[in-house]
């Protein structure tokens, strides 16, 4: 999608053209971009309001809560889940450790549930006591756009009341998808996962992407029979092919059943539970079975259409490169314009609004180099091009790609054969490095920091010169001498050795 790159009809009053408003800024939406435009602004001077559905841990037409996906039902309680279900990987290492672990080990999921249900409301309040803190008007109820300076708000107890204000800013998120299959309705979301009142011991997760593949291996940690089900060769499409490799190994070294290249067609009730069927026939008898299919920007029911605003074929948000919509008034962050979709971005693209609109500083969020994390186990993250995608570019340049594989130092003494598995791709004439990779233990945690350096435009050469911290598997990224393949355009794939 082109995007505009001006800004226009930018009024940080309270009077435009005359007409007098109730705020500078109306927010709907209470997760992590529309909270972090409504502080930033109020904090530049604006009188600020925000809506927000009242809080429940599962999402839906009429709940939601301050804080939106990431806090309440995503990044937050999924990352205690996964910390969940790595003890028992831990309990299995610790052998080969000299732990002897005795007697039965009980996993209680009741409360884990309850002590990520106790944190995530903390959350919640800490955004609300953040947000009152600010000067922001905080509002519970629906939000809806009546025109490009008026918005609409259901309350909870059914009343209605009507705002004007200068600018909107929509920061609705997006929501969790359901494959248009009979019986669709018996299955379950990533939002109901996290909060089942009780554990199922035996599961069907449709779907090959980070969701999926995380909650595969929740579930799988924690004890329950996991059929991972996909239509690709191999799970997380859109990442390195040889991470994607990896990761369905590890899936299946850790317990989980994949299925590659096969789709549910249909859900039925059954007095085992539920029965799934898949296209090749094959019959699930399960407790649960999970859509992880995808999230689509939640841009229903607020009259966007009706005001005017475009939205692209996925019914997301189309904005230039400021956020602002075509229609001047409005703008959206975060999820709902379909961008990248993750926390840390619209967190970028709120404050970007922010100093856009009321600092009169048009400021560009800037997409580039952005690092990924999937919380599988062990994980995988990245930062920068993979190497399709490098040697995909328009006038690409011929890449230099160093990889490593090596056995964890942890997993030598363990016993786990598991390996690390680490990638630069390097532009062969500027010797920038473009993209890094791992999959292994704490590979969020290295990523990090590289994506500082790719941001800066970091040399293969700078690489080799910094020193390690040894012994760690994050010295390995500056001790890769040995050209493993040339990648020259047009797919030409000459071997390093």
């Amino acid at each position: 999608m082109a995007q505009r790159e001006t800004v226009t009809n930018i009024n940080s009053g309270s009077e435009v053209a005359g007409h007098g408003f109730d705020f500078d800024l109306f927010v709907i939406g209470g997760g992590s971009g529309g909270v972090r435009a409504s502080r930033m602004s109020a904090s530049y001077g604006a009188k600020v309001a925000l809506v927000e559905l009242p809080y429940d841990p599962v999402s839906s037409e009429t709940r939601g809560g301050l804080g939106g996906t990431c806090v309440l039902r995503g990044c937050v309680p999924k990352k205690i889940l996964v910390y969940g279900s790595a003890f028992s990987h831990e309990f299995q290492d610790a052998k080969g450790f000299g732990w002897e672990i005795n007697g039965e080990i009980k996993f209680n999921w009741e409360k884990l549930i309850a002590n990520k249900t106790k944190e995530i409301e903390r959350l919640n309040g800490v955004y609300k006591r953040m947000l009152l803190g600010a000067g922001v008007t905080l509002l519970e109820g629906f939000g809806r756009i009546v025109d490009e300076h008026t918005v609409e708000v259901k309350e909870s107890d059914g009343q209605v009341k009507t705002f004007t204000t200068n600018h909107i800013l929509v920061a609705t998120g997006s929501m969790a998808v359901r494959l248009n299959i009979p019986g669709k309705e018996l299955a379950i979301t990533s939002d109901e996962g996290l909060s089942l009142k009780k554990f199922p011991s035996k599961v069907v997760i449709i779907g090959g992407g980070y969701i999926a593949v995380e909650f595969a291996g929740i579930y799988s940690g924690m004890g329950a029979e996991v059929h991972l089900i996909y239509r690709k060769e191999y799970p997380l499409t859109g990442f390195d092919i040889e991470a994607r490799k990896i990761v369905a190994r590890n899936l299946e070294a850790r317990g989980v059943i994949i299925h590659p290249e096969t789709n549910i067609v249909k859900i039925e009730e059954h007095y085992l539970g539920l029965k799934a069927t898949s296209d090749k026939k094959e019959e699930f008898h399960v407790d649960q079975v999970m859509f992880a299919t995808g999230r689509k920007p939640k841009t229903s029911n607020i009259n966007l259409e009706g005001v005017g605003v475009e939205l692209d074929k996925a019914g997301a948000i189309k904005v230039n490169a400021y956020s602002q919509s075509n229609v001047p008034s409005i703008w959206a962050v975060g999820d709902v314009t379909n961008r990248i979709n993750l926390t840390p971005v619209a967190l970028m693209e709120g404050t970007c609004f922010a100093k856009t609109v009321f600092l009169k500083e048009p400021t560009k969020p800037d997409h580039t180099n952005v690092a990924h994390a999937v919380f599988c186990q062990p994980p995988l993250s990245s930062v920068g091009l993979t190497e399709e995608e490098a040697s995909a570019r328009e006038n690409a340049d011929s890449l230099r790609v160093y990889t490593s594989t090596f056995n964890p130092m942890k997993n030598t003494v363990s016993g786990r054969q598991e390996k690390t598995f680490m990638k630069l791709v390097v532009e062969n004439s500027s010797d920038k490095v473009v993209g890094a990779l791992m999959v292994g233990p704490d590979a969020p945690e290295i990523i990090q920091g590289l994506a500082i350096a790719l941001k800066c435009g970091a040399t293969k050469a700078q690489f080799d010169a910094t020193v390690g911290i040894h012994p760690t598997a994050a010295e390995e990224f500056v001790t890769m001498r040995s050209l493993t393949r040339h990648v020259y355009p047009g797919g030409a794939v000459e071997d390093g050795q």
